[in-house]
């Protein structure tokens, strides 16, 4: 039989008068209204304050429709750029506070400490579309071996729920489930199942779905095809479930395992640091209505089956980026929706390649852009409504950043230099350094993470070099997210598919066919100011050289032997690398692979 929860809320049983505490008791609501009143105001002042100085030095010959499209640009980027300040501020507060820095954000935590005997039963469930399964069933093993090892291993049960429809992945998925089982006992084997649906109804989302509305578990732990978390991280969380049964879903800090591709050495090793500061921020005023990523989450089954089913979009589909509305339908069912701001033992890859990064890129652009066409829900808290708006505000950086750089030559031809222009972008390019210059910073303060880095020199050089690479990202992929925008205006909608997850080197072709646009962009822009003001041209570098080099930039990061080199001189190394737990190291020497084969 299903599993039953006799505690899920359905909104008609809602409470009849506001309540004092957050469903799991934890907090109470008066501290965190007074908390999101004050990160409120101080965004709405920064916001308020640069945008005045952006008005000022755009109107102090007068406006016309050039500056008042820029202001509009520049108005654009700002709600996303100065809430990651705050957040990162915040952050970094709390990081150099210690364990009360955490407790104040994620009081939550306390719970994962215990070693508490386990009484809910957990599926760890990993979902497969036409991805490579020997890949990705290497990484179930290793989640099942190391959650052995803690000896609660009878606790878990493992699932592999297939979408694929390519005959070679099915048979190959077939096959490597099978050799898995064959390599274990009885009993272990027995906790191992794979299924595979004949339609890829709902996606993703709609496998989690018909999975959980015939589960026994009570607890799902889903994972992507990239995913790997220790077995002590995932206790931590279960415990923390365990001893809140009004938390519906936890979050895990999910972060980059070591890599050996360039690119994305560089993109997360920005992106790690940056997280944390960020995260936990977000986490000491967004509290129970946290973000869900969708993966290397516990989730409760019940609630989640019952409350969480998606809505058919208005005018016909299917929700593709489903985590952050399952997140709001979870909170609006009564459960608090909480992150773990923790970097323990929760791993993803990230893309290998310039190319992959911005298919990735789309895809998530794509799907929140969905939430326009999300039909009316009520009942939702207003945090949960700023979720969703957030998601899709995130997007709006690139097509203003594209055409604020459209519009710059224009001006300069037309007006001349604007006093104070330079030092208002300088102020803009640090607002947006801020939650990696956070995590940067905290690393360098505290002598144990120093260490653990490889010590200050390799992290100065790892930060030097990624915020370079950060910039020639950004000029590139805002031209490039642009034109998925507006491709999605001319409904073109573009395809969902499984993305590349190891390291491969590119040719100077396909990189050439791929980023041929994007380079037109930066050559128009960066000829036009070269010839109207040269000045300004330098300025605009950190946006503009990205779209300028695209192809060279796509083709080194991916080059193998820079990679190589990177990671003999430990350039942008990650605390697992320097010192691996064993999961990791078992992962990197391919002996999880032959686990499996």
């Amino acid at each position: 039989m299903p599993h039953t929860d006799s505690s899920v809320v359905t909104l008609a049983e809602g409470p009849a008068r506001a309540p004092l505490t957050t469903p799991t008791g934890l907090q109470a609501c008066i501290t965190l209204r007074r908390r999101r009143l004050l990160v409120l105001g101080l965004t709405l002042a920064t916001i308020l304050g640069l945008a005045a100085a952006l008005g000022i030095v755009l109107g102090q010959d007068g406006f016309d429709g050039i500056d008042l499209a820029l202001l509009a640009c520049g108005l654009a980027t700002l709600p996303w750029t100065v809430l990651g300040f705050w957040n990162a501020a915040i952050g970094f507060l709390l990081l150099r506070a210690g364990r009360a820095g955490l407790m104040a954000a994620a009081p939550h935590a306390a719970a994962g400490e215990a070693d508490a005997p386990l009484h809910l039963a957990t599926a760890v469930v990993m979902t497969l579309r036409n991805e490579d399964p020997a890949r990705a069933l290497a990484r179930l093993a290793l989640v099942r071996e190391s959650l052995a090892c803690t000896g609660h291993g009878e606790a878990f049960r493992y699932h592999v729920l297939s979408d694929s429809d390519d005959p070679a992945a099915i048979r190959a998925e077939e096959a490597g489930v099978a050799a898995w089982r064959a390599g274990l006992g009885a009993d272990e084997a027995a906790r191992i199942h794979y299924r595979r649906r004949s339609a890829n109804t709902g996606y993703k989302a709609g496998n989690l779905q018909e999975f959980c509305a015939g589960s026994d578990a009570d607890l799902m732990l889903p994972l992507d095809a990239d995913s790997l978390m220790t077995g002590p991280a995932i206790l931590r969380l279960v415990r923390i479930m365990q001893a809140h049964p009004r938390l519906g879903i936890l979050q895990s800090l999910a972060v980059g395992a070591p890599a050996t591709s360039a690119f994305a050495r560089l993109f997360q090793f920005g992106m790690r640091h940056g997280m944390l500061p960020y995260t936990l921020g977000a986490a000491w005023w967004g509290a129970e209505c946290g973000p869900f990523w969708g993966h290397n989450a516990v989730v409760r089954i019940a609630p989640f089956a019952a409350h969480c089913r998606l809505p058919p979009l208005r005018g016909g589909g299917a929700v593709l980026s489903h985590d952050q509305v399952e997140a709001v339908l979870m909170r609006r069912a009564g459960y608090e929706v909480r992150v773990l701001p923790i970097e323990e033992g929760s791993f993803e890859d990230n893309p290998p390649t310039l190319l992959d990064h911005l298919t990735r890129d789309a895809r998530w652009c794509r799907g929140n852009m969905q939430y326009l066409r999300l039909p009316a829900l009520p009942g939702l808290l207003p945090m949960s409504r700023f979720q969703l708006a957030w998601a899709v505000l995130m997007f709006l950086n690139p097509p203003a950043l594209t055409l604020a750089l459209l519009l710059l030559p224009w001006r300069a031809a037309t007006q001349g230099p604007a006093p104070g222009a330079g030092a208002l972008f300088l102020v803009w390019l640090l607002l947006s350094l801020a939650p990696k210059l956070a995590g940067y910073a905290a690393v360098l303060a505290d002598g144990q993470e120093r260490a653990a880095h490889g010590g200050g020199l390799r992290v100065l050089a790892g930060m030097l070099a990624e915020i370079a690479a950060s910039f020639l990202l950004l000029g590139a992929s805002s031209v490039r997210l642009t034109a998925v925008l507006v491709a999605m205006l001319a409904g073109r909608a573009g395809l969902w598919s499984a993305q590349d997850r190891d390291a491969r080197g590119l040719r100077w072709g396909e990189a050439a066919r791929a980023l041929s646009g994007v380079t037109l962009f930066g050559l128009v822009v960066c000829g036009a100011l070269a010839v109207i003001s040269p000045a300004l041209l330098a300025w605009s570098l950190p946006l503009t050289l990205g779209s300028l080099l695209a192809i060279p930039f796509a083709v080194l990061t991916a080059a193998p032997g820079l990679g190589r080199a990177m990671v003999r001189s430990g350039l942008c190394a990650t605390r697992e690398e320097i010192a691996p737990p064993w999961e990791i190291a078992r992962l990197r020497t391919g002996g999880a692979e032959r686990g499996v084969a």
